[in-house]
């Protein structure tokens, strides 16, 4: 038989045998035990948590027919099918490459069929999140109203995807990341079970490097495990992960700190020279930073965290280095992350990082009794001082003498707001169709809509009022420009808001956001636009028109009519010049 990967060959098979899921393991075997299995279940969580293993086991214990206390015996016929992919009543669908209305509709015929092996029909779609919107509708009338010998489990990483009417006719679970104690506990289980030989420090440096998926920890297991010829050594697992030892890193932030410019510098040439990546070097930099704050507040916690990984030289870092230059160094790596994501020279901004670092240090024992303050600074502040309690004085005499106090020679220069940018190739075509119909009936939902938001997401939204609207699209004004920059930087709102109309109007326009003071500007000169390309013809039309003719009225100013057909005679003043 060819080599299957660690975490196939070792894919829980009971319930008991799920890494970090208690609550959701206890609730299903007790579901099991009792006989109340709902219809539809959504397992939600980050990647290799364990959701795709837990819905076949459930499937093994809902039609096992020698469970135990809710757990499947993994030795009938039934468990059997399951385990190998075999069974035909347990259907498993990527939802990521069938996706469409049509298998989803293929799925609503075929589930009204009862099963030809196994007491329930079980359908596993992973990845659900990726179904599209009418594939979701069509899913969910049989959600809503599924045969009894069918069971629903949906399996996603990103379930705010999911619209709510999805998620509010389901059983929801949410996996949490597995602990880094966790997934070494497992590690060190399976290497006993297959007789290798392994270095404890080298299992917590998979486990750190795994960010809580388990799946993942085994993957870079059977790489070190590969790479070391059967044997998985600290060095090895440094190398595949691409990790930097703790004790280096340590060192390097206790020479910033100092301000060993120089050998800070060399102690980064060293890194790169072991072929160790720069991101990842900046992101141990920010957890030791982290690690540093904590230890200083609860040592016992961060012992816990790192896995007894607590020397001396960090203890003695973490007594010597300040707070504020820990906030500092966070700072300057969060900067330099931003950065290196656009360049090919991530060498040079490592070193750029470093004497920066070691050049806005100070080591707190190098003051002595003495005060070592510029004492010009100080003498400049006093006159500063004196000046402005001068002033004051002159302020407050003023309303009683009527003299008019000298204000002060200094002329600030305040930057003018930016102007937030519109892209009026995506408002322009929604007016060209909007109705007065259709932004009432807008107008109508957004309360209901405002409800559906998270309270972050309507914190955004509670300055926002729609302006237009046509079949396909609409036009959102905001009362701050900054809160719609974030709304139109705000991909997970944009899909809420888009979620709720589908659910509220069963249509999903396209939403523009614009700032309020910017939408008269937008209007007007569409408007006129609107004018010319209609009034060529017959000439130029007279600004006011005095013959008292309703109707000729309206066709000598073509675009009150349009303004009046797209926001409605209440939203319009009109006014001669």
């Amino acid at each position: 038989m060819s080599y299957q990967a660690l975490y196939r060959v070792w894919r829980p098979q009971r319930f008991d045998e799920v890494i970090g899921q208690t609550l959701i393991t206890q609730t299903l075997k007790n579901a099991v035990k009792t006989k109340q299995i709902s219809h539809a279940y959504l397992f939600a969580g980050p990647r290799g948590t364990g959701k795709t293993s837990m819905a076949k086991i459930f499937a093994k214990a809902v039609n096992c027919q020698h469970q135990v206390d809710g757990e499947p015996c993994n030795e009938c016929e039934t468990c059997k099918a399951i385990t190998k992919g075999t069974m035909n009543d347990v259907i498993e669908i990527d939802a990521a490459s069938n996706n469409g209305v049509e298998e989803i509709r293929d799925i609503r015929d075929k589930v009204k069929y009862a099963p030809t092996e196994a007491e329930y029909k079980v359908y596993i779609i992973d990845e659900v999140h990726m179904l599209s919107t009418g594939a979701f509708n069509a899913l969910l009338k049989t959600l809503e109203e599924p045969p009894a010998n069918v069971i629903f489990i949906l399996a996603t990483t990103e379930p705010h995807k999911i619209p709510a009417t999805i998620i509010s006719r389901t059983q929801r679970f949410d996996f949490k990341q597995i602990q880094a104690k966790d997934s070494l506990s497992r590690m060190t289980y399976i290497l006993k079970e297959k007789g290798l030989d392994y270095d404890d420090e080298a299992l917590k440096v998979i486990a750190k490097a795994s960010e809580g998926g388990m799946r993942d920890a085994l993957s870079i297991l059977d790489q070190v495990i590969s790479f070391g010829d059967d044997k998985v050594t600290l060095d090895n697992a440094l190398l595949v992960t691409g990790a930097v030892r703790k004790q280096l890193l340590v060192t390097y932030l206790t020479q910033v700190t100092h301000q060993e410019t120089q050998k800070a510098l060399m102690t980064v040439q060293q890194i790169l020279d072991e072929g160790k990546d720069p991101e990842r070097f900046t992101e141990d930099l920010v957890n030791l930073t982290r690690d540093l704050l904590l230890y200083q507040q609860s040592p016992e916690l961060v012992t816990q965290i790192e896995m007894d990984q607590v020397d001396s030289d960090f203890k003695q870092l973490a007594t010597e280095i300040k707070p504020q230059q820990l906030y500092d160094i966070i700072d300057d790596l969060n900067d330099i992350q931003q950065q290196m994501r656009f360049t090919t020279h991530e060498d040079v901004y490592l070193e750029v990082l470093t004497v920066r670092l070691a050049g806005h240090q100070k080591q707190p024992n190098q003051t002595t009794g003495a005060s070592q303050v510029d004492h010009s600074v100080i003498d400049r502040l006093e006159s500063e001082v004196s000046n402005l309690k001068k002033t004051l004085a002159e302020l407050q005499k003023a309303p009683a003498t009527g003299a008019t106090p000298k204000r002060p020679a200094v002329v600030k220069t305040m930057p003018k707001p930016k102007r937030t940018q519109v892209n009026l190739s995506k408002v322009y075509p929604i007016l060209g169709a909007a109705t007065r119909q259709d932004l009432s009936a807008l107008q109508d939902v957004w309360s209901d809509l405002m409800n559906i938001l998270s309270i972050p997401q309507r914190s955004i939204m509670g300055v926002s009022k729609p302006v237009a609207a046509s079949p396909d699209g609409a036009i959102i004004a905001f009362d701050y420009a900054f809160l719609q920059q974030r709304a139109n930087a705000d991909q997970e709102l944009n899909d809420a808001l888009e979620n709720g109309l589908d659910r509220l109007t069963h249509k999903v326009p396209k939403l523009v956001f614009v700032p309020t003071d910017q939408w008269p500007q937008i209007r007007k000169t569409y408007l006129e636009q609107h004018q010319v390309a209609s009034g060529e013809d017959d000439g130029t039309t007279p600004p006011d028109d005095q013959s008292g003719d309703e109707g000729n009225k309206s066709e000598t100013e073509p675009v009150v009519d349009k303004a009046k057909e797209l926001f409605g005679d209440d939203v319009i003043d009109v006014k001669s010049d």
